[in-house]
């Protein structure tokens, strides 16, 4: 038996250390070395494995400057939305994708939220009677809209903060609402709405408003109008401004309900009325 697997073994060697098989088992080893090799070099060209590149912020450039910035960087640059943001500059930067700081490979594409030119116009919602106004500005600031409440009426049949009126750019509108009232994106939306009844009322905002409007919050506030004092421009009070109000208003002070709110007005909307609507 011991001869035998000797014997078998002896062949094997013999058989293996032949030139031609030795020969062909290198170019078999060879030929397999040099498929691997290949094989990893497609992988890491095909895949950049290992190289990455960090992105920068280009977040508030304006968007000529941040395209050529990333573009000089090896990336390649698309917009991906724009929309109207109050107070930033058209082709200004909002957002991006992927964000700052992230790693990502040479060549990705980075993907821009701009502001866009011109606010978007938008319909307010139906407002049906005894719409709460917290349902209501949810609403409203959903759409980008800036509700606000700028008085309070007593009123013992109404729930509290329910509206009573509505307010755009000094012009009453409650009635036009249901034919599809249009408002600027980001504007405020001003509100009278309803309070308990009280003796003592809050000083509404009357500045800024056409004097009929301010009338209007005056007399919804259980309160009543006192002098009304023109200067050399007004000539025509029903659409005249209000730039002054004695008592001043303040959310914190309050007035007895049937006290008089004198009004200073000028026929030209002032120029710090446009700002000031803006910033609130």
């Amino acid at each position: 038996m011991m001869q035998r697997l000797r014997r078998w073994a002896l062949e094997l060697y013999a058989f293996f250390t032949t030139p031609f098989v030795v020969k062909n088992c290198l170019g078999m080893m060879g030929l397999f070395s040099l498929i691997l090799l290949l094989t990893f070099w497609w992988l890491r060209c095909y895949t950049n494995h290992g190289e990455s590149v960090q992105v920068p912020n280009y977040v508030g450039m304006g968007y000529r400057e941040a395209s050529k910035k990333a573009r000089s960087r090896g990336f390649d640059v698309a917009v991906s939305d724009s929309v109207y943001v109050l107070g930033k500059a058209p082709g200004e930067v909002l957002s991006q994708n992927p964000k700052a700081d992230s790693r990502v490979k040479e060549g990705r594409t980075l993907y821009f939220t701009i502001a866009k030119n011109n606010p978007d116009i938008l319909k307010l919602p139906d407002l049906a009677s005894g719409d709460d106004y917290e349902v209501y500005s949810r609403k409203l600031s959903l759409m980008g809209l800036k509700p606000r409440i700028v008085a309070r009426v007593a009123n013992p049949i109404l729930e509290p903060n329910t509206i009573v009126a509505v307010i755009y750019q000094g012009d009453t509108i409650t009635d036009k609402i249901r034919n599809g009232f249009k408002v600027e994106m980001g504007t405020p939306v001003d509100f009278v709405v309803s309070d308990k009844v009280l003796l003592n009322v809050n000083i509404p905002d009357c500045v800024c408003q056409t004097l009929d409007a301010a009338k209007f919050l005056i007399q919804t506030s259980s309160l009543n109008v006192g002098t009304v004092i023109p200067n050399g421009s007004v000539n025509d009070p029903g659409n005249a401004y209000v730039w002054r109000q004695s008592p001043k208003y303040d959310p914190n002070i309050q007035m007895r309900v049937g006290e008089q709110v004198d009004l200073w007005i000028t026929q030209e909307k002032p120029a710090e009325c446009t700002t000031s609507t803006e910033q609130r």
